[in-house]
């Protein structure tokens, strides 16, 4: 999330049309590797996907979407700038800062879809903190 602006903005990927629910808008992310826990993994996907770099990063919580035998974690990291965020690599066609507000708006992932309502509360909440 990005803090610096008059209204904080969330920064959207547009998924390449190759990758899963390509051409739909998604948060950057992956897979965890073996050896990370979930703040890694986001720091490094940040990295490989929008060139963002982990020191521009701070980490405000972890949103886990638990379905049983799998889970989705979302972490919620503030940045005051726009993180110097470019398509770093083919995963993505676009990036954007969306306002919170508006993030909805667009034609989302499923997952992000589904777990939006619930995770925008999550997302305001790390700004009170």
């Amino acid at each position: 999330m990005r803090t610096d602006l008059e209204i904080p903005c969330v920064l959207l990927q547009l998924r390449a049309a190759w990758t899963h629910g390509g051409g739909t808008w998604a948060l950057p992310g992956g897979a965890l590797d073996s050896h990370e826990d979930s703040v890694t993994a986001a720091a490094r996907e940040a990295h490989e996907e929008a060139g963002i770099e982990p020191q521009h990063l701070e980490f405000k919580a972890v949103f886990s979407d638990d379905h049983g035998n799998w889970r989705y974690d979302t972490v919620i990291a503030h940045t005051t700038t726009d993180a110097g965020a470019y398509e770093a690599n083919a995963e993505s066609d676009d990036l954007r800062w969306v306002p919170v507000d508006e993030v909805g708006l667009f034609d989302l992932h499923p997952g992000l879809r589904n777990t939006w309502p619930v995770l925008i509360d999550h997302v305001k909440t790390s700004l009170q903190n």
